[in-house]
């Protein structure tokens, strides 16, 4: 389906929703009800998109999801996806880390591995699923079948191990061949021997694609499809044995056409010579792109429905196409290189043979510098832009580069550039504020407000004017700094200011009443980090404010650790000012505010709140005369540009 003129690219991938999801179907129907199947997406979903490809499976009853390695586990999940995501390789001592940062379930082939994995989730205070993979046949990954037993036994006594699943691999699936019987035997006996000695694995599979089309007796509870979802049969002897249409195009267009004399050389080292006037069609799509060299002179591509030959060497960039015979076509038309167009269709098993490979290889391959485009209902579903399909490994996350992908990822997701930018910025800006800030994320944000009359004074008359206010705060957050300060600002300006020093744990705006002093009223009464009391080191008045610092060498070993901090202030407030805000200005996961003021001889109190997030539906508890609770769940995040007001007569 040739796309509109303002989606062109250079090439793109087209991956077909609805017919991924029709083999879904038809995988489901093969296996019966009673039996699981884990999507396998590992490779970027075999070259197709593996967030979108996931979440469309998920939807239409995958149970779990199979990747590769712990990055592609991680990709999947930055994206939002809680689902199981099983790591079908053994994994490395050095995705430990990530792996239970990420809560992926690895595949343990050895005691070694689970023994690290283990010391690492007691450190961590996390418990982990694992699945054991077993070799019966093989001859790569997983124990041996032999000595899977002794291994599942000494894995099963970790204390922060569960043994989830069990699985193995056939090594010729898509053929009906005495091997695989001698493998599935293997396993029948060990799963046997498991059952013996008391140990109950919920979860077994043995089952690829080619295993659900020739031994659907060997399905077990769970099953592993892969290359069939994506509309490929392992072998053309299945294709009578299941419906599967074909989920990934590679597209592109004509840019350049010519018309050259009988005896020109075309491409690189000439290995193609025109033997008549020939028109030779351009496109941008070359090795570097996935469509290999060794297409050269013997791919295909399909033009206005016709199919045309590649001529000449494949470039990097670029390769040339023969449309002497299609004399209509035109600079811009589409060109299918994989996929159907009219009558004709390229298979990726075509592409294979003539590249002499397997057709896994070619979906993987293709469109390396393509964006997917996805269609259900013969519309476009959405646009994954290259960029997202690049996993950047912790040394190369810089924040310039991070935020282009953020910002380019909103300008698709909106479908529209000057939009996407618009709430990138307002995004960024809420979040980090403009000197871009440290993020600081807290929980359990507690907030205690009592306003009381102020007792009468010798020699004053102003003690009428004002409220006497002291508050509570706490809330947990992760330490960044030994040393921090309070402020209290006099302005806006000095607020601004209080805000861009990353050190300033709480402010406060002292902003009416002419009789206030910031030094004499405004006091911090005590600070205490994990209920501990914290010396104050110094105060000072400053440009931005009234600062009180406080802190010391002995909590720098909570540096990077959760603390709960809590922090008691004495202030004064103009009576007749009728308004107290609080407002947030980090991420905050759950909520407690309470406004006492059955002492302040004050009336009609009332709050307004508004929240930011996405359920931060709070629960009002009003005391009538003396105090009203707002609250929201600390499963909740409230997100900054939220706050509550409190206003009042008198």
């Amino acid at each position: 389906m040739p796309l509109k003129k303002e989606q062109k690219y250079r090439s793109w991938v087209e991956v077909d929703l609805d017919n991924f999801i029709d083999n879904l179907k038809e995988i489901k129907r093969l296996i019966g009800p009673q039996v699981d199947f884990m999507q396998v997406v590992k490779a970027d979903a075999y070259g197709h998109g593996a967030i979108e490809i996931s979440n469309i499976a998920l939807k239409n009853g995958a149970r779990m999801l199979g990747v590769a390695n712990a990055d592609e586990g991680v990709q999947l999940r930055i994206s939002g996806i809680e689902a199981p995501i099983v790591i079908l390789g053994p994994s490395t001592t050095a995705e430990i880390e990530q792996i239970i940062k990420y809560s992926l379930t690895p595949s343990v082939s050895d005691a070694a591995f689970a023994k690290r994995l283990n010391n690492a989730l007691t450190k961590s205070g996390h418990k982990l699923p694992v699945h054991i993979e077993v070799d019966t046949g093989m001859g790569r990954g997983g124990t041996m079948h032999n000595e899977a037993l002794k291994l599942i036994l000494e894995i099963s006594k970790l204390s922060n191990i569960t043994i989830e699943g069990i699985f193995s691999h056939l090594a010729s699936s898509e053929k009906i061949i005495p091997y695989n019987e001698k493998q599935w035997k293997h396993f029948s006996v060990l799963l046997a021997d498991i059952t013996s000695s008391g140990i109950e694995i919920p979860i077994r599979h043995i089952d690829n694609s080619g295993a659900i089309l020739n031994y659907p007796d060997f399905k077990l509870n769970m099953v592993r499809p892969g290359i069939m979802t994506y509309g490929l049969y392992p072998s053309p002897d299945d294709e009578s044995k299941a419906r599967l249409a074909q989920v990934m195009s590679f597209k592109t267009s004509i840019v350049l056409l010519k018309d050259f004399p009988e005896g020109y050389g075309i491409g690189y080292g000439s290995t193609y010579i025109t033997k008549k006037q020939t028109r030779i069609a351009t496109i941008p799509v070359g090795y570097g792109d996935g469509y290999g060299f060794i297409l050269s002179n013997q791919g295909k591509a399909l033009i206005r429905g016709k199919r045309a030959p590649i001529v000449g060497r494949i470039s990097m960039d670029m390769c040339t196409i023969d449309v002497t015979h299609i004399p209509d076509c035109a600079v811009g038309d589409e060109v299918v290189l994989l996929g159907r167009q009219g009558k004709e269709c390229i298979s990726a098993n075509e592409i294979a043979a003539k590249a002499g490979t397997i057709s896994y290889e070619v979906l993987c391959a293709l469109g390396k510098r393509a964006p997917r485009i996805f269609l259900q209902k013969g519309k476009t579903d959405a646009v994954e832009p290259r960029l997202r399909r690049i996993f950047i490994p912790d040394e190369e996350k810089s924040i310039s580069r991070i935020d282009n992908i953020i910002r380019h990822c909103l300008q698709t997701r909106a479908r529209d550039e000057e939009l996407g930018n618009a709430i990138y910025y307002e995004m960024f800006e809420t979040l980090f504020g403009k000197e871009d800030r440290r993020l600081e994320l807290r929980s359990g944000f507690r907030y205690d407000i009592s306003i009381a009359k102020l007792p009468k004074a010798k020699n004053t008359a102003t003690y009428k004017d004002y409220l006497r206010v002291s508050t509570h705060v706490e809330y947990k957050k992760t330490f960044r700094d030994n040393i921090f300060m309070i402020g209290c600002a006099s302005n806006t300006a000095q607020l601004a200011a209080l805000f861009e020093d990353q050190r300033c744990e709480y402010r406060w705006l002292m902003n009416n009443g002419k009789d206030l002093v910031m030094d004499r009223d405004f006091t911090v009464e005590q600070v205490r980090i994990d209920k501990v009391n914290i010396p104050i080191i110094e105060t000072k008045n400053t440009k931005r404010g009234y600062e009180i610092w406080c802190g010391s060498d002995q909590l720098k070993k909570k540096i990077n650790t959760e603390v709960k901090l809590e922090i008691e202030i004495s202030t004064k407030k103009a009576r007749e000012n009728k308004i107290f805000p609080i407002y947030l200005v980090y991420p905050v996961r759950g909520l407690d505010i309470n406004f006492n003021y059955e002492k302040a001889g004050i009336k009609n109190v009332r709050e307004e709140s508004f929240f930011a997030g996405r359920h931060p539906q709070p629960s009002i508890s009003i005391k009538k005369g003396k105090s009203i609770n707002i609250k929201i769940s600390d499963k909740n995040w409230i997100f900054p540009t939220s706050g509550v007001i409190f206003t009042w007569d008198i």
